[in-house]
């Protein structure tokens, strides 16, 4: 069994990324701009707005490259930078309503099957998941951390 959940998680994030590059695709962006995105996004959401260096540190990205993303998705409305109110030299990245609106155009339909899958699974069920999947990402996270620094 737990060779088949390696398999699955497998199988999982290369759909994603698959189903990532579709969407990338068709708005002409490159993969990576798509992953510029969606952290902009999840850190806006969360009220913790990324600056452009915590986004490079993210993505694994030099400050010249950082900039190059982030003058893309500027460029397409997909973000845009802020000041800080009480600090001018400090930058912080928002995304925008087109983006979000082009976000729930194209993944809207996947969420709503995405509910009614969950649906199907008992709260215990779904607290499994909830904790199987945050140690996951933890790990993953971890470990990216490790074998780029060991570089």
């Amino acid at each position: 069994m737990r060779d088949e959940l390696v398999r699955l998680l497998q199988a999982h994030a290369g759909e994603a990324d698959r189903l990532g590059q579709v969407f990338a695709e068709r708005h002409s962006m490159h993969s990576t701009d798509l992953y510029a995105l969606l952290a902009v996004m999840q850190a806006d959401v969360s009220g913790a707005p990324l600056t452009p260096g915590r986004l490079g540190e993210h993505l694994g990205l030099s400050s010249g490259a950082t900039t190059a993303v982030i003058d893309r998705l500027e460029r397409a409305e997909h973000v845009h930078r802020i000041r800080d109110g009480r600090d001018r030299r400090r930058v912080t990245l928002h995304y925008s309503d087109a983006a979000s609106q082009l976000g729930r155009d194209f993944f809207g339909p996947f969420g709503a099957k995405m509910g009614e899958m969950l649906a199907r699974y008992s709260p215990a069920e779904l607290e499994t998941v909830h904790r199987f999947l945050s140690e996951t990402n933890a790990m993953t996270r971890e470990y990216r951390h490790e074998v780029t620094a060991a570089e």
